[in-house]
């Protein structure tokens, strides 16, 4: 059974259609979406994520539990800090990914609407006797975003406080106030807000700016090429394929499930797949749905993820595509044409990893002594 968040009884509000696992419901507009889009973009507006679910992990052993088991270097993470962080399979598959914030003897996590159990039932299996008591807390704590190049601003005015840099923590009452990387062109600031539920409404009107939906938070998102797991990720992602092995992986640490294949695929400079953003000609009205294949020709060469309707851009979506997609390909997405955004070309390789291209081809030709 699912339950409206408080900020949909305001005026104007649209529900988000949500999930089978989810179990808030959040405004996906209060009107007029790409309004909300622009506000977002060049002022301040609070975007309600309350659907997102929260673990909360208290205990002496925490920290360095999870980074045992995380691909994130977590083990002396200070107070007042932050960080991303994913829980891999053993082949090196993205299973679970966590946005946390360490304050005050309890580390926080919020994850995707629906996968908190998922992942909680996961970290009661990897508890053995350690001292750690993961809880899910959804019901308990909303997580609101106030985004935009005023937020800070807006913090202040409201007399909260305003972290200093990115996954920076600062308390707040019973929560916290986390700063996170910029979404849209680099210029909308995010600061995620976690507070007791019965709080949130009271929150919004202390704030005092205007409400903005999910869509708007979206298309931001989407512009910045931040990934959504579950959405943007499949079964077969790796971290190499996305953003996440600059924010969510530690390179240089070791020993922890899934971390042969990180390594191997960085080394080598080529994951199967890159994320890109795609431009899609919007002559449907029906935009197409994650999972619906990117094809060139007759080929299915990829995948979409999330697909918005951007103020500026027009339609657009994240899109995993084959690394042997060139950058001017004629692409096709549910009857649409697509083309690659011109700033995803794929990066150069350095000489470290052309050198251990060549010595894989060397060792797979046998030529090698």
């Amino acid at each position: 059974m699912t339950t409206p968040s408080p900020l949909l009884a305001r005026p104007g509000a649209v529900a988000v259609e949500p999930g089978p696992e989810v179990t808030r419901v959040v405004a996906a507009h209060y009107g007029d979406p790409l309004r909300e889009q622009r506000l977002l973009a060049e002022g301040a507006g609070l975007v309600d994520r309350s659907d997102r679910d929260v673990l909360a992990v208290p205990g002496a052993d925490r920290l360095s539990w999870l980074h045992s088991i995380t691909s994130q270097h977590v083990a002396q993470l200070a107070d007042g800090a932050g960080s991303e962080a994913l829980v891999l399979s053993p082949h090196g598959h993205v299973e679970h990914h966590l946005v946390v914030a360490e304050l005050a003897g309890t580390t926080w996590a919020d994850v995707e609407p629906g996968a908190g159990p998922a992942l909680l039932a996961f970290l009661e299996r990897m508890r053995f006797m350690l001292r750690v008591e993961p809880r899910l807390v959804t019901d308990e704590r909303a997580l609101l975003s106030l985004v935009g190049p005023g937020s800070a601003a807006a913090l202040a005015a409201a007399g909260l406080p305003v972290p200093p840099g990115p996954f920076a923590v600062a308390p707040l009452g019973e929560g916290w106030v986390r700063r996170m990387p910029a979404v849209g062109d680099g210029a909308a600031d995010v600061h995620d807000l976690l507070v007791p539920r019965s709080e949130a409404a009271a929150l919004a009107d202390r704030l005092g700016v205007p409400l903005a939906g999910a869509s708007a938070y979206e298309a931001l998102r989407v512009e910045a090429r931040r990934p959504r797991f579950g959405v943007d990720t499949d079964h077969r992602t790796i971290p190499n394929e996305l953003e996440w092995l600059r924010t969510a992986v530690h390179l240089e640490k070791g020993c922890y499930r899934g971390q042969e294949t990180v390594a191997r695929v960085h080394n080598l400079g080529r994951p199967p797949r890159r994320l890109v953003l795609l431009h899609l000609d919007g002559v449907s009205e029906d935009l197409p749905v994650p999972g619906e294949p990117v094809r060139a020709g007759t080929r299915d060469v990829g995948r979409v993820g999330s697909v918005v309707r951007h103020h500026e851009l027009g339609v657009v979506a994240l899109a995993l595509v084959k690394q042997s997609v060139t950058q001017d390909a004629a692409l096709t997405v549910a009857g649409s044409t697509a083309s690659i955004d011109p700033d995803d070309a794929p990066p150069a390789l350095d000489d470290t990893q052309v050198a251990a291209r060549n010595r894989v081809r060397a060792v797979r030709s046998g030529t090698i002594g």
